[in-house]
Formats: structure tokens, C-alpha cells, sequence
């Protein structure tokens, strides 16, 4: 980790663009421990908060991006042969591909919240050759909240922004209820939309 931090202490702006690109692709990077250090940073006044939003943003939005291409251009069989030079299992892409056709757009908002989890379901996305602009819309959305919510938590616990990451991993069954619960209750309201439609 404090290679990391040196990273991000050194480059500034393009070492969190650079670094959450990396991450977003599946290369083993802790995504959201940076976003939270680099809100600590934020609050010590080494970075300006919105030029490390728009770093965070747009290194985050071009991974996802370029997982969604892969996805799209090389196809399921290519993905699935070749996976494993990028950290992915076949049996997790099957599972991401499942995730992505029950909970489709929504998949691609919430997944960033999923540990291993977010470049699975672009590609997801790409290999069902789900429309650019509605890619674009839910993971780009989903992009925005991630960074910004990772920094705030940085930035209003600063200088113990450590005790953040240790809820964070200890809490994880809890955040992920959390979120698999809003996740069905969603479903349900559109069920419920579609019931009262007929």
C-alpha cells in the first residue's frame, strides 16, 4: 500500500487517473483504498477536490470502458480462452454474465461497490452488446458515486482515514446485504410498475 500512496504523492492527478485505469481493467490495485487516501489528501490540502473527483472519474469511466470493448470486440469465447492473463476465471465471467441479464443496467451502477466485481460486469455488458449510450449512462453514473463516495469518506475522517478501511473490510458482509437488498427492492419496483402497467 505504501507504494501506493507514494504513487498518488508523487504523480498527483494522472497517479489516481493511471492508477483507478489499472484497477477498473482487473489488475491488482486497491481501488478503493486510494480513493479514500486521496480524500485524506484532500483534506490536508495537498489536492483540490474537484481536480481529484475528475481524475478519479475519468481514470475509473476509461477502465470500465475499455473492459466494455473488450468485452464487445472479442466476444464470449475470446474472453473466456484468454481471461486468465487479465485475472478472470471462466466460472466468473459466467457468473458476472448471469448477474448482468437478471439485474442487467443496474449491475453496471452498483458494481463498482463489488470488489472483483466491476470490470466483470462491463465486459458482461460488451459480450451481451448492450448499446453504447446505456453503458455509458449506468457505468458512468455509477463511476461519479463510487469516486466521490470513497473520497468524502476520506475526507471527513482525515487523518483517520485508516479506521474507514478496517470498517470497510470488516463490515463487508454488511455493506454487501446492504446493497444486494437495494438491489432487489428495485427489482420489485419495477415488477410492481410492470403489474400495475397491465
Amino acid at each position: 500500500m505504501a507504494h501506493f500512496e507514494h504513487w498518488i504523492s508523487s504523480y498527483g492527478y494522472f497517479g489516481i487517473f493511471s492508477l483507478l485505469f489499472l484497477g477498473i481493467v482487473g489488475l491488482p490495485v486497491p481501488d478503493e483504498t486510494l480513493l479514500v487516501f486521496s480524500g485524506y489528501l484532500i483534506f490536508r490540502g495537498t489536492l483540490h477536490p474537484i481536480a481529484t473527483l475528475m481524475a478519479g472519474f475519468l481514470g475509473s469511466s476509461c477502465g470500465i470502458s475499455v473492459s466494455y470493448l473488450l468485452g464487445r470486440l472479442l466476444g464470449r469465447g475470446v474472453v473466456s480462452h484468454y481471461g486468465k492473463y487479465f485475472g478472470i476465471a471462466p466460472e466468473q465471467l459466467e457468473k458476472a454474465h448471469d448477474w448482468f441479464r437478471r439485474i442487467g443496467y443496474w449491475a453496471l451502477m452498483l458494481g463498482y461497490f463489488v470488489p472483483g466485481v466491476r470490470h466483470l460486469t462491463a465486459i458482461a455488458a460488451g459480450i451481451s452488446e448492450l448499446e453504447g449510450p446505456l453503458f455509458m449512462a449506468f457505468a458512468y453514473s455509477g463511476a461519479f458515486v463510487w469516486v466521490s463516495s470513497f473520497l468524502l469518506l476520506g475526507y471527513f475522517f482525515g487523518e483517520d482515514w485508516h479506521l474507514v478501511l478496517y470498517l470497510l473490510h470488516n463490515n463487508l458482509v454488511i455493506v454487501l446485504s446492504i446493497l444486494v437488498s437495494f438491489i432487489f427492492l428495485l427489482l420489485a419496483i419495477r415488477y410492481w410498475r410492470k403489474m400495475v402497467q397491465r
